[in-house]
């Protein structure tokens, strides 16, 4: 047990969080309350037991013998809460002023409440004569006894009510972890969002540049229909929140526009359930698997290929499963290492933690499907208006 004042609450010297400081009633009843006072109980009626078998040899007969094991046993207990009670009433006068010795005083509480039990029990033992002398070995023996066992008391408890404090700093620091966590995973987000903004549009832009130099009457078409998803995509960029529907909806735009250039080398479908909708997404996610299928697996190929989008319920889980199926070149290129997809990564990890991943595995008889899980939303958004299939025929 320290020497050192109590401390009071608030943040430590350290800089860690201290417990609360209780109140006097509190820190006396931490003390003297049911549990410790059965506690208590047992731990008279087991002392008074074990000194009560030297007397069962004496002849008595075993119904006096229970009489003097629960006679003592009472003896036993008046000393044991005048103990427990002077320790209360210390503890509580350690809350209420910063006491500069507190072992020593709950050592002379300990003492205290050892010599008034010890009285008491003189006390109480001799109502019927109150002639009988009271004998000065026996009191200092007796008080000397419960000395011992109150300060061995009064250590133990010290230290489970330090073990708690302890928890309790535990507790808040692990919630001021938790908050400075949630803190660096919305820097994090919005900083993937500002990385992946112009990763998506520069490679669009491109795409736009390459048919203004083959096909400019293609181009300025293609130019109306960039500006028109555009409007649509950023805003749902800058809210650090999409709906499947919105997902949907720009990587249809996307692929009609691609398409645009790539003609007949492009083709693509998507399907989904109506009622999955509002499932909240990260923003561009779908549009960044979308756009990685395209560059790493149908662009390199002469004929071009197939991108298909299917949207379901997860079949052995409360989830949802999202994957774009190419028929590309499959893992020869990159195969997925780009900052495209490791944003994908991060910022499904930052909205839905372990609970979402994204996962890429080679497609039969070639091409790569990525595969997005996200747990399905517990309250629905409004669906936006959206159509349950779309794209172009195959």
């Amino acid at each position: 047990m320290s020497d050192a004042p109590p401390s009071r609450s608030g943040p430590s010297s350290a800089g860690e969080p201290s417990a609360p400081r209780p109140s006097a009633r509190e820190a006396a009843l931490q003390l003297f309350n049911l549990r410790v006072i059965a506690a208590a109980f047992y731990f008279s009626l087991a002392m008074a037991g074990a000194r009560s078998l030297t007397w069962l040899t004496e002849g008595d007969g075993l119904g006096d013998w229970l009489l003097e094991w629960l006679r003592f046993t009472r003896q036993t207990m008046l000393t044991a809460f005048s103990v427990l009670a002077a320790l209360a009433v210390a503890e509580a006068l350690l809350t209420r002023s910063a006491m500069r010795w507190p072992v020593a005083v709950r050592a002379l509480a300990v003492a205290a409440g050892a010599a008034v039990g010890a009285l008491l029990r003189y006390k109480v033992a001799n109502l019927g004569d109150p002639e009988a002398p009271l004998r000065l070995d026996w009191l200092m023996s007796t008080t000397l006894l419960w000395l011992v066992l109150g300060g061995f008391f009064a250590a133990l408890l010290h230290g489970m009510r330090e073990e708690r404090n302890a928890q309790t700093r535990l507790a808040e620091l692990a919630r001021q972890h938790d908050r400075l966590q949630a803190q660096q995973i919305e820097a994090q987000f919005s900083a993937l969002n500002a990385q992946i903004e112009p990763h998506f549009l520069f490679n669009t832009l491109a795409n736009v540049k390459r048919l203004y130099e083959t096909a400019p009457e293609r181009g300025r078409d293609m130019m109306a229909s960039l500006i028109a998803y555009l409007r649509a995509a950023l805003p749902s960029m800058r809210q650090g929140m999409s709906t499947l529907g919105q997902e949907l909806e720009l990587a249809r735009s996307y692929l009609t526009i691609l398409q645009m250039r790539m003609g007949d080398r492009l083709r693509f479908d998507i399907e989904a359930d109506a009622a999955l909708f509002a499932t909240p997404l990260p923003p561009m996610v779908l549009p960044t698997l979308v756009e990685n299928a395209i560059k790493h697996g149908l662009s390199p190929l002469p004929e071009g290929g197939r991108i298909d989008i299917t949207a379901r319920r997860e079949p052995t889980g409360p989830g949802l499963l999202l994957e774009v199926r190419d028929t590309g070149q499959g893992f020869a290129a990159s195969g997925g290492s780009g900052v495209g997809l490791a944003n994908t990564r991060a910022r499904l990890m930052a909205m839905f933690g372990r609970d979402a991943w994204l996962e890429l595995e080679a497609a039969e008889p070639r091409g790569v499907v990525a595969r997005v899980r996200v747990p399905l939303a517990v309250a629905p958004r409004r669906a936006p208006a959206a159509p349950a299939t779309v794209g172009a025929a195959p």
